[in-house]
């Protein structure tokens, strides 16, 4: 057994954070993030780096004709109205707004290119802890997820849960739909009820990006329940700040937790949004590359792997039925 980098991608675009932000004036950021996937996708081939791209179907569609055709059956019945993805796609409707709600076109590119996973991020950034939501429509939206994956020749074994708000209570819808694994949130109390996100939880999970609040390693193979394992986060990149200082110190924590998984053969799980390198690509494609060349040192010195979110679960499984 070798310590693993498993790194999984919420690749959302303008589905993630509209009901945060103004799409006119976030235009230009998505923009360099359809700019900027590409370059990962290279860097990642490049250092033979395995990814999971847990992205959100309503991203496969054409455009809004094609979206139109694709509204579930059932929706979520949010109590509050801002966060349904069919209101707001309603709403927005036009030529101009495609970019941001649509990528059929890097789907393709990142299926084709090697080491790389296309999960799901469920097909309307479904917020699973949501009032008003329920089971039922939670099921037709994994249901049309998986029917536009499959349009692509995809099959999907991976999820993230939108705003990391898991629901154990869905794990059998989940597995229903052939779903293997899911990421799951670290085990401290400000990752918990993030649907709630309190200023203290934020603070929280900023100071230990950079000062190190928790210092305990997890390993992220458990078996929930039969066919469904859960892979718990490790460490959100967040993206560049341009405060010199603080990014060193984010950066070198990161590197350094690498190091410690790579030595004791654990699970090292990074994530972030590709829309995180939207407001400073270069740098931030800097520190990627900084993080691919300590993964480099980490293989040589270490063994330590690179696997995608299915794959660390078929080593789970595997490890648990010897």
């Amino acid at each position: 057994m070798h310590g693993t980098l498993v790194i999984s991608l919420d690749f959302e675009l303008l589905w993630g954070v509209f009901d945060k932000v103004n799409w006119i004036e976030k235009k230009k950021y998505f923009q360099n993030t359809r700019k900027v996937i590409p370059e990962m996708l290279q860097l990642f081939e490049e250092y033979k780096i395995s990814c999971t791209w847990a992205t959100v179907g309503m991203l496969f569609n054409e455009n809004w004709e094609e979206w139109n055709a694709n509204i579930p059956e059932k929706l979520p019945d949010y109590d509050n109205k801002k966060l349904s993805a069919y209101k707001y796609g309603s709403s927005i409707q036009s030529k101009e707004t495609e970019e941001l709600c649509f990528a059929p076109g890097l789907i393709k590119l990142i299926s084709k290119t090697p080491y790389q996973e296309l999960g799901t991020h469920t097909y309307s950034h479904y917020y699973c802890l949501e009032p008003g939501q329920d089971i039922q429509s939670f099921n037709a939206d994994l249901q049309k997820s998986k029917q536009l994956a499959e349009n692509f020749g995809i099959e999907l074994k991976s999820l993230v849960f939108p705003r990391n708000q898991y629901n154990e209570d869905y794990l059998e819808v989940c597995r229903k739909f052939g779903l293997h694994t899911v990421r799951t949130n670290p085990a401290v109390w400000y990752w918990r009820n993030t649907q709630k996100d309190s200023f203290q939880q934020k603070l929280f999970r900023t100071g230990d990006a950079y000062i190190g609040l928790n210092n305990k390693s997890y390993r992220n193979i458990p078996e929930i329940v039969p066919g469904i394992s859960g892979q718990k986060a490790s460490r959100l990149l967040r993206p560049n700040s341009g405060k010199n200082l603080l990014d060193k110190t984010r950066l070198k924590r990161i590197l350094s937790e690498m190091s410690t998984a790579a030595k004791n053969k654990e699970i090292y799980h990074l994530w972030w949004h590709p829309h995180n390198f939207g407001a400073n690509p270069g740098k931030n494609l800097q520190e990627l590359k900084i993080i691919l060349e300590h993964f480099k040192i980490c293989q040589n010195r270490f063994g330590f792997q690179s696997l995608t979110m299915s794959g660390i679960n078929k080593t789970a499984v595997v490890n648990h039925y010897e």
